[in-house]
């Protein structure tokens, strides 16, 4: 709300709440009126931000669709396959476009790593966070990994040939930490990691390929690119003549073999560069940054990740009986 009542070249129209009290709250704290219904919102607007919790999702966002509004859709775009199917069938039955929450696409460490990506071949991510109620109302693949999900897949941009996946519930009914390892096609593969059950938080990933090494930390947007120096050649060749390796590298160590060039943050919010690519969509200036249909490719992923683990859990479980 913050975000989009300063957009420029948009006027925030309103929100609504289902709770009063917190749509006052709201309303007070940043002097924007509060609609009393989702209707009466829909009647005053030409594009909408759906922020509830993932069960909701389908219902607000067809109702708006069919009127031909545009919507922002927070991650996972649905809880299922099926909700988000008839959400981008709403979408073309409206004429009206879908765009998907996957902020990190957003994240200033990724910005800043995009010119240095070269045919990533090992990608690894963790998303830790200690826990909290918040987000309890799905698994922690669709809450936290998801986001990974969406953007390994973005970087290495080639479709997932096969995955495998592990976790247990801790806290609740749900699977509270998750591991996942994609392979794409071409060869490239992915391992991530994510919990919500952790002592500490964490946001990182490492991308290796062969011009060099990405590590990003995607909680504060920093990172650093690790490449090898131009004077080294005998480190990237065919293979060849890899027996004159030891003489060639003499004594030196990892520090002189590499060149280090920081990834700096661009300090814009990726909140706020989210939904100004939104705006520009509705304007008509370029596709979703995250089309409806990337949404329900992540959330695919996401959901058989989950699936695997839920069975792999069932097996030992009987295991032990």
């Amino acid at each position: 709300m913050r975000i989009a009542r300063d957009l420029p070249g948009a006027e925030l129209a309103g929100f609504f709440d289902a709770s009063q009290a917190r749509a006052k709250e709201v309303a007070d704290t940043l002097e924007v009126g509060a609609a009393a219904s989702l209707d009466e919102l829909l009647d005053q607007i030409d594009a909408l931000i759906i922020v509830t919790p993932t069960a909701a999702h389908e219902a607000v966002a067809v109702q708006a669709l069919e009127r031909g509004i545009h919507v922002f859709i927070e991650k996972p775009i649905a809880p299922s396959i099926e909700a988000a199917d008839r959400i981008l069938a709403a979408a073309d039955r409206g004429g009206a476009l879908v765009q998907v929450g996957h902020v990190e696409r957003f994240n200033a460490a990724v910005q800043a790593a995009r010119p240095f990506l070269d045919r990533p071949l090992f990608v690894e991510s963790h998303r830790l966070a200690p826990f909290t109620a918040r987000g309890t109302d799905v698994a922690v693949v669709l809450d936290l990994m998801i986001h990974d999900v969406d953007l390994i897949s973005s970087l290495v941009g080639r479709p997932i040939r096969d995955l495998r996946a592990a976790g247990i519930p801790v806290l609740t009914p749900s699977v509270d930490i998750a591991n996942a390892r994609l392979e794409f096609e071409g060869g490239a593969v992915a391992n991530l990691t994510a919990s919500r059950v952790s002592m500490e938080r964490m946001r990182k990933l490492r991308i290796f390929q062969p011009s060099g090494y990405l590590s990003l930390n995607l909680a504060d947007g920093s990172g650093e690119f690790l490449r090898l120096r131009e004077e080294l050649p005998a480190l990237q060749s065919d293979g060849k003549g890899g027996e004159d390796l030891p003489a060639a590298l003499g004594d030196r160590d990892l520090a002189t073999l590499v060149e280090r060039i920081p990834l700096e943050s661009n300090g814009v919010e990726p909140l706020r560069l989210e939904q100004e690519s939104f705006l520009e969509a509705v304007r008509g200036k370029g596709e979703p940054a995250v089309t409806g249909e990337e949404g329900r490719k992540a959330l695919a992923v996401a959901l058989d990740i989950e699936s695997r683990i839920l069975a792999h859990v069932a097996d030992s479980r009987s295991e032990q009986a």
